[in-house]
């Protein structure tokens, strides 16, 4: 009994032991080489992996992707520095301020994986790249789990139509069958009057059936609305922002 309480004593004295920081035994205000060449590598292979899981679950611009790779080592670097002076502090947030607001809104995807290397390079930062691989391997394994599982609605079928009709035309009923035939659902999001009123503008939100020819379907419109304008435009995963 007396053994089986030294080992779990041990146990936990090791958990916590490898979520400590690297930085707890240095001399207050100092940094050696090699403990900034562990950091640094270590925030370099973590984003490195962040960015393959962001490029696993989503499209993305090579751009994006260095960004996401190099974030981590960034903010790791920039943590270091700080190290507890408060003036310093508060020159970095005015920094970071500026660049949210000269930098465009991105989707859902591209903000969480912003925040996660910026987790990650804060954690390493402080020295605790244990727990910062912990939490990346854990989290990375989210992402991929739910990336597979259908929640949501499919974007990959989904259209946006814009359809001009003659004032005189009941747009309630008059592409009930066309709709039928072409797509799996259909919703009205928008109606407005156009071209001094004579017009309306109907704007849809449509899931078309799979394998289905959109230039058929198109040409189906068209002779309904009276050959007028008509746009078919794919809904993408960048439309959806916070």
């Amino acid at each position: 009994m007396f053994l089986k309480e030294i080992k779990i004593d041990s146990i936990r004295k090791g958990e916590i032991k490898m979520f400590e920081s690297i930085f707890e035994n240095s001399i207050a205000g100092s940094l050696s080489y090699t403990t900034a060449l562990i950091c640094i590598v270590a925030s370099c292979v973590l984003g490195g992996i962040i960015s393959l899981v962001h490029m696993k679950t989503t499209k993305c611009s090579k751009n994006f992707a260095i960004t996401i790779a190099v974030l981590p080592a960034l903010v790791q670097i920039v943590i270091m520095m700080v190290n507890g002076n408060l003036g310093t502090s508060v020159a970095i947030l005015g920094s970071f301020g500026l660049i949210r607001f000269r930098s465009m809104q991105g989707n859902s995807k591209e903000i969480l994986s912003v925040f996660f290397a910026m987790a990650i390079g804060l954690a390493v930062g402080m020295g605790h790249i244990a727990f910062a691989t912990f939490i990346t391997i854990i989290i990375s394994l989210l992402l991929l789990i739910y990336s597979k599982i259908k929640i949501g609605r499919d974007v990959e079928n989904m259209r946006r139509l814009k359809v001009l009709i003659p004032e005189n035309l009941n747009y309630v009923e008059v592409f009930d069958e066309v709709f039928t035939k072409y797509t799996k659902s259909n919703t009205l999001e928008k109606l407005k009057t156009t071209n001094m009123g004579s017009m309306y503008e109907l704007n849809y939100i449509v899931e078309l059936k799979s394998g289905i020819n959109e230039k058929e379907f198109l040409d189906e419109l068209r002779v309904r609305n009276g050959n007028l304008n008509i746009l078919l435009a794919r809904e993408s995963d960048g439309e959806e922002q916070l």
